[in-house]
């Protein structure tokens, strides 16, 4: 397949026209309105510093149904333990800058440029992206962000900096999400981390399809701060 090259003009191919590995485009920006219209289609940026703005639709595609959530037993002794106090859209700025700047095992440098770090924070102010945040006393010791359109929410990045405390957040996200009546979670790349919860592979043409259905629900905009679920 082609790799086509956006221009200033907020469109994009069909998400089937992506090259095997899942590449569809470069180019373009990452203004709120294209961002908005790339999740709705099921494509989402994903670059390295030095590389053009690149776009993606992988296939398969990793999605965790939000009823599938799966918590193994010792997280379960953990989220009874209650270590954390646990945010949403609190801190939003620290998460996506801890997000970017956590050194990773097998990974050298981050995706979440300053450019990109920009535009979510735009598209946070603009009431799509959130955060969930834990906190020991006043300290930010874990989080994970991304972003929500109708009944779908698109995991972007987390980080811990104490134990479980990503893993923490995300079971908080996904049993809020659940209460609110959202679909699923697009985990986007296949990791065993995200497999663990309860994940699973799926076609593009089904998660396209799913996606469409989901888009159909209303948008939970604004900020999610006062949202508090016990888990």
């Amino acid at each position: 397949m082609p790799l086509f090259q956006l221009s200033e003009a907020v469109r994009f191919p069909p998400p089937h026209l992506s090259r095997e590995d899942g590449l569809l485009a470069l180019g373009g920006d990452l203004s709120v309105e294209r961002l908005v219209m790339a999740y709705s289609m099921g494509i989402f940026p994903w670059y390295s510093p030095g590389e053009p703005l690149l776009w993606w639709s992988p296939d398969p595609r990793l999605v965790l149904y939000v009823e599938n959530l799966v918590v193994n037993r010792s997280l379960g002794k953990m989220l009874k333990r209650a270590p954390y106090r646990i945010t949403m859209d609190r801190a939003f700025s620290q998460v996506i800058s801890r997000c970017a700047t956590i050194k990773r095992a097998h990974e050298d440098g981050t995706w979440i440029v300053d450019d990109m770090q920009a535009a979510y924070t735009a598209l946070h102010e603009e009431g799509y992206a959130h955060s969930v945040e834990a906190w020991l006393g006043d300290e930010l010791v874990g989080g994970l962000y991304g972003v929500s359109l109708g009944d779908a929410f698109f995991g972007e990045s987390m980080f811990a900096q104490k134990p479980d405390a990503s893993k923490i957040c995300f079971v908080y996200l996904v049993r809020f999400l659940k209460a609110e009546g959202f679909s699923f979670v697009d985990c986007q790349m296949t990791t065993d981390h995200l497999l663990r919860f309860g994940a699973e592979e799926i076609p593009r043409t089904q998660f396209l399809k799913e996606l469409h259905g989901a888009l159909q629900g209303d948008d939970i905009t604004g900020s999610w701060s006062e949202f508090f679920y016990t888990v």
